[in-house]
């Protein structure tokens, strides 16, 4: 695959839409410590999350909520570190960092357009038919 500078050299990139893209790059960045990747004038950046990236463009009209039709999953190093540095910058938890079967550390939190993200820490190496899962093709 040929790489460009001006796209995120990754495989699958979110593009979520924002009223200000200014205020939501800052708040991505000092909530979650996402960085900058790439300013296009006012209406879209592109930002770093770890080795993947994350595009905020315009779009939602003012005062409006996102609707929860999706979320986005990004995986961290420390998921109890990451959900205390969000809190100290006032982001809305909506489920604290809680340790599930299939060997994973979680926390969902709300950005202030109401974008769902959960953040997600690997404990363990488990088989995914130990918790219910049906592998296929892993």
């Amino acid at each position: 695959m040929l790489s460009n500078r001006s796209v995120p050299n990754c495989t699958v990139i979110p593009v979520l839409s924002y009223h200000d893209v200014k205020q939501a790059a800052d708040w991505l960045c000092d909530v979650f410590g996402f960085t900058v990747r790439l300013v296009i004038e006012d209406h879209r950046v592109q930002l770093n999350v770890g080795n993947g990236a994350v595009i905020v463009r315009e779009g939602l009209p003012e005062k409006t909520k996102a609707e929860r039709c999706h979320a986005v999953l990004i995986r961290v190093d420390d998921v109890h570190s990451h959900h205390e540095h969000a809190v100290m910058h006032g982001a809305y938890i909506l489920r604290e960092p809680t340790d599930y079967p299939y060997g994973e550390r979680q926390y969902s939190v709300e950005d202030f357009a109401g974008h769902e993200w959960t953040f997600t820490q690997s404990l363990a190496d488990v088989d995914p038919a130990d918790w219910g899962g049906t592998p296929v093709q892993l």
